[in-house]
């Protein structure tokens, strides 16, 4: 078990160090690869003031975000009883960790003729063993082990182009069961991205996230990053992508077939992606 624990902390350390370098050498110029041949028959928009509490591109613009208390608190974690009268005997103890976060948000989206009215919530609980050496308090002397992680996004997106526009639901998931999925890795983390969809009971737009991998160093050249970096969704239907939103120089390329009542839509699941706070990608 103490190998473990100093096994992991050099993993994570030797990681860090190595992920942060990358990330100063390339500086500014990460960036999503949005497809050439999707970039030739799409549109960007830039969105101003995405992940704040007012957001605008083309002709959309959003109300001010009225966000209700976001909290992080922790739960009951397992005690490990009868685990722990055998481990202390070896100078080690272990603990079970829960946290819970919930936030919320509300706003209008409009496109200057028409709006929709968009109530959102995310929850997010995590579960963890935590394995420490006793009566050692340095850097070196713990560490936790994911056991369970379960994020859940969803809104309701009222209104739209026409009187008859029906309402969308949004649901976005991040799930992890280390029981369920019989993962034997010590390492196992919460992966960046969620993957979803939305609906109005006729129509379906997909959710999956996008990574980079391989970006551009300040000096031209091509790097590569130690770790797959979230970057953004790609949302499409049966037919094909139909809009990207990148993450990292908060844009939206929207599929130029779209129609106007598409585009209301894409718009308004695009805006409630980059409000969120549970899951705020820190670009």
């Amino acid at each position: 078990m103490i190998y473990y624990i100093f096994l992991q902390l050099f993993v994570k350390t030797t990681v860090l160090v190595i992920a942060a370098s990358c990330l100063m050498g390339c500086s500014t110029s990460i960036k999503l690869a949005v497809p050439q041949t999707f970039k030739e028959q799409a549109t960007m928009e830039h969105v101003d003031g995405a992940r704040g509490n007012k957001m605008s591109m083309a002709n959309f613009t959003t109300s001010r975000i009225k966000r209700g208390a976001h909290v992080s608190y922790p739960g009951w974690g397992r005690a490990y009883i009868l685990e722990n009268l055998v481990l202390q005997q070896i100078g080690l103890g272990m603990s079970g960790t829960t946290e819970n976060e919930k936030a919320r948000f509300h706003y209008e989206l409009s496109d200057g003729k028409s709006t929709a009215e968009i109530y959102a919530h995310e929850k997010a609980v995590t579960k963890k063993t935590e394995y420490s050496v006793l009566n050692n308090n340095s850097f070196f002397g713990s560490f936790e082990k994911l056991e369970q992680y379960n994020y859940i996004f969803s809104a309701m997106i009222y209104g739209g182009t026409k009187p008859t526009s029906k309402v969308w639901e949004l649901m976005m998931t991040n799930i992890y069961d280390r029981k369920a999925e019989n993962d034997k890795n010590i390492f196992a983390y919460i992966k960046a991205g969620d993957n979803g969809l939305a609906t109005n009971g006729s129509d379906t737009i997909y959710i999956k996230p996008l990574s980079i991998k391989k970006t551009e160093m300040a000096n031209g050249k091509t790097g590569t990053l130690p770790f797959k970096l979230l970057s953004g969704y790609e949302l499409s239907t049966s037919g094909g992508v139909i809009a990207i939103v990148d993450l990292i120089d908060r844009n939206v390329w929207f599929y130029n077939e779209l129609d106007a009542e598409e585009k209301f839509n894409v718009s308004a699941i695009a805006t409630a992606i980059l409000a969120r706070r549970v899951h705020n990608e820190q670009w």
